[in-house]
C-alpha cells in the first residue's frame, strides 16, 4: 500500500498543467499574418494620415517627388471648412448615398420576403437571385463607362426616346440626371448581395414564430413588421453600417461619369475625389489628410448612432436592468 501511495504521489509530482499559452498557440499562429497585414496596411497609414493633417505639404512642380513640409498645426482643418467646399462635398455623398440606398434596402426587404415565403410557391428564384447578383460581381468602373455611352447625348437612350417622339435629353450634363445615374449605378450593384444578407436573417429566424401568430389570426404584413423586422435587426445593422461606410467612400463611379469634374456645378463631387485631387494634383496634402480624418471621424460618429437606434430589444432590457442593478445598489450603500 505504501508502494502504491509513493507511485501516485511520484505520478502527481511529475504532471504538470501546460501554460496557458500552450492552448491557443496554433491559433494565435494562424491570426498573426491577418493582425500583421492590418498593422501594415491600414493601421499604420491610419496613423501616418493623422500625423500628415498637422503639416501643409505641397509636391514641386519641377521635381514632384520633392515634398516641402511645414507644421501648421489645426490650420488645416480649419481651412478645410472656411476655404474649401467640404461641408458641400460631404452633402453630394450623403445625398447620393441615401438616392441610391434608401430604394436598395425597400426593394432588398421586398425580394427577400418574397423568396423566402413558402406559401407563396414562386418559381424560378435560383435564376433571379443569379440575375440580381451579377452587377455586384462587375467592376464599378465598368458599369460606369457603359452608363456613360447608354446615356450620352448621342447614346442609345436618347436614339429610343427620339424614336418615340421625345426629345434628346442631356443626362450627364443634368444636376439631377448625373446624380440619379450615380444612384442608380449604386442601387443596381448592392440589391442582389442586400438581398441575400436579408434572405439569410429571415431563414434564420424561428419558423415557429411565424406559425405561432398565423394561429393566432396575424397577417402576412403584421408578420413582417412584428416579426421579421424586429428579428432581423442585426442584419439591418451590419448592412447599414457597411453601407454608409461605402457610400462615404464613393469616388470611382461619380469621377468617370463626370470626367474628374464633379458634374455641372460639382454636383457629384464627393469627398474622397477631393482629397484624391489634393493628393494627386498639385493641392496640399495635409489638407487632403485633415479632410481624411474628417471622413473618418464622422464615419464613426454616424456608425455609433446607427448602433444605437439599431440596438436590439434583448440589449435595451438587459442595459435598463443593469442600469437599475446599480441604482439599487448606491440606494442600499446609501440607506447602510
Amino acid at each position: 500500500m505504501a508502494g502504491k501511495a509513493k507511485s501516485a504521489e511520484a505520478g502527481q509530482m511529475r504532471y504538470q498543467r501546460p501554460h496557458k499559452l500552450k492552448y491557443g498557440k496554433w491559433g494565435l499562429i494562424f491570426i498573426a499574418p491577418f493582425f500583421a497585414a492590418y498593422a501594415v496596411f491600414q493601421l499604420y497609414p491610419l496613423i501616418q494620415t493623422f500625423y500628415t493633417s498637422f503639416f501643409s505639404q505641397y509636391r514641386s512642380m519641377i521635381n514632384p517627388t520633392e515634398i516641402f513640409r511645414e507644421y501648421v498645426g489645426f490650420d488645416n482643418y480649419v481651412s478645410s471648412f472656411t476655404q474649401g467646399h467640404l461641408l458641400e462635398y460631404f452633402g453630394n455623398t450623403l445625398l447620393l448615398w441615401l438616392l441610391g440606398f434608401i430604394p436598395q434596402i425597400l426593394c432588398s426587404l421586398l425580394f427577400a420576403s418574397w423568396f423566402t415565403d413558402i406559401r407563396l410557391k414562386l418559381k424560378g428564384t435560383g435564376a433571379v437571385k443569379v440575375i440580381l447578383y451579377l452587377p455586384n460581381m462587375l467592376m464599378a468602373s465598368s458599369i460606369a463607362v457603359l452608363f456613360c455611352k447608354l446615356f450620352a447625348k448621342q447614346g442609345p437612350v436618347n436614339s429610343i426616346i427620339e424614336s418615340m417622339g421625345g426629345g434628346t435629353f442631356d443626362f450627364l450634363s443634368s444636376e439631377w440626371g448625373i446624380r440619379l445615374l450615380v444612384a442608380f449605378i449604386q442601387f443596381l450593384m448592392w440589391t442582389g448581395n442586400t438581398t441575400i444578407l436579408l434572405m439569410a436573417g429571415i431563414m434564420g429566424i424561428d419558423p415557429a414564430l411565424y406559425e405561432a401568430s398565423s394561429i393566432d389570426g396575424a397577417s402576412a404584413g403584421q408578420q413582417f413588421r412584428r416579426i421579421t423586422i424586429p428579428m432581423l435587426k442585426p442584419i439591418l445593422l451590419y448592412v447599414l453600417v457597411t453601407s454608409m461606410i461605402g457610400g462615404l467612400q464613393l469616388f470611382d463611379v461619380p469621377r468617370l461619369m463626370t470626367n474628374q469634374m464633379g458634374g455641372p456645378s460639382g454636383v457629384a463631387k464627393t469627398v474622397i475625389m477631393d482629397i484624391s485631387a489634393g493628393i494627386t494634383g498639385s493641392g496640399d496634402i495635409g489638407v487632403a489628410g485633415a479632410e481624411s480624418v474628417v471622413l473618418f471621424l464622422v464615419a464613426g460618429l454616424l456608425g455609433i448612432f446607427l448602433f444605437r437606434i439599431m440596438q436590439s430589444d434583448d440589449a435595451k432590457e438587459a442595459k435598463a436592468n443593469k442600469k437599475a442593478k446599480k441604482q439599487a445598489m448606491k440606494a442600499a450603500k446609501g440607506v447602510q
